[in-house]
């Protein structure tokens, strides 16, 4: 950020600028600095377009001498571009003058006016095509960092993710590749007996990235105390919790997780989940989705999806012995 100069504007600048927003009528107002002090040079009234009537500042302004110029929009006309116009060919003095003087001259007038400015080192900045390709610019997504090109990619691939489910056949998923997910027996005969568990039930399901297949990694009866130690704690997984009712649908997903396996799990997860609905009719009515395994436990599954403790089981208490209180909710969750 530059230095401020301490240079101010005039009073005689003020209420020109004040009668253009009133007026409507001026296209440009070209400003200089004269005697420490931002002076109003002269005005331009609106003749066409804002692109075409940039033609007039090419007799306007110097070779060799900074300025700014106001420029009325043509939509909203009562915003301004802020022209600021250094040319390389300037006084070293100068050049630092006008550098550090711009932010005043915006914050003086009204900084809310201003909602766009182009810095100009030559006339040929400050041409129709030269402003069209400024607006180009604007409009042109902007660079990501390396983690928000990876959420926009997951996002991306949820939003192709999900197809309906189709018995014991090849189970279609559009993932990334557009290659299916392939439902193995063992896991569909898994995920099934979780219809009649009268005891807590756990099946884990996880995909073989090589050839996108969904895999049972294990299923077997749970001491509920122990849920958040039986979710894998560094590679992401779809499991189903047998409580015995409901049966819920957990997508456990560790932010240690590799991106690939992260894209394909998260894009997957609606079509398993869907697929789980058609085999178990007691599925809960939404999926439970954590970042952070180890913080999962019966009483959040619970409250994630609208389900009390039922009578007679012993709750955890919670910030000592006054009973059962919601647990903290886990502060990686997706």
């Amino acid at each position: 950020m530059s230095a401020t100069s301490g240079i101010g504007v005039s009073q005689d600048l003020r209420d020109v600028y004040s009668a253009a927003v009133d007026s409507r009528n001026v296209r440009f107002i070209k400003i200089s600095i004269q005697n420490e002090t931002l002076v109003h040079d002269t005005s331009y009234v609106v003749q066409g377009s804002l692109e075409e009537d940039l033609s007039i500042l090419q007799n306007a302004l110097d070779e060799n001498t900074p300025a700014y110029v106001l420029a009325r929009l043509d939509d909203p006309a009562t915003e301004w571009l802020a022209i600021f116009y250094v040319p390389d060919s300037a006084k070293v003095r100068d050049k630092m003058l006008y550098a550090s003087t711009r932010n005043s001259l915006t914050k003086s007038l009204g900084s809310t006016s201003f909602t766009d400015s182009l810095f100009a080192t030559s006339k040929s900045d400050v041409t129709p095509e030269a402003y069209l390709a400024h607006k180009r610019h604007l409009a042109a997504p902007q660079p990501m960092s390396p983690r928000e090109k990876e959420m926009a990619d997951i996002k991306a691939a949820e939003r192709e993710g999900g197809v309906a489910y189709r018995g014991s056949q090849v189970r279609t998923s559009i993932v990334g590749t557009g290659v299916g997910f392939n439902w193995g027996p063992e896991v569909e005969e898994a995920v099934k007996g979780l219809a009649g568990a009268e005891t807590s039930r756990l099946v884990i399901l996880t995909i073989d990235p090589a050839t996108e297949t969904l895999l049972l990694k294990s299923s077997s009866d749970i001491d509920l105390s122990h849920l958040s130690s039986a979710l894998p704690a560094s590679e992401p997984c779809y499991a189903l919790l047998a409580l015995p009712s409901p049966t819920v649908f957990i997508y456990s997903c560790p932010s240690s997780s590799p991106v690939k396996h992260r894209m394909l799990y998260s894009s997957g997860a609606s079509s398993v989940y869907t697929a789980a609905k058609q085999l178990i009719p007691n599925v809960a009515g939404r999926k439970v989705e954590t970042s952070e395994p180890g913080e999962v436990s019966e009483a959040w599954v619970r409250s994630e999806v609208g389900e009390e403790k039922k009578e007679g089981t012993q709750a955890q208490p919670q910030g000592g012995a006054g009973g059962f209180a919601r647990p903290k909710r886990p502060g990686g969750r997706r």
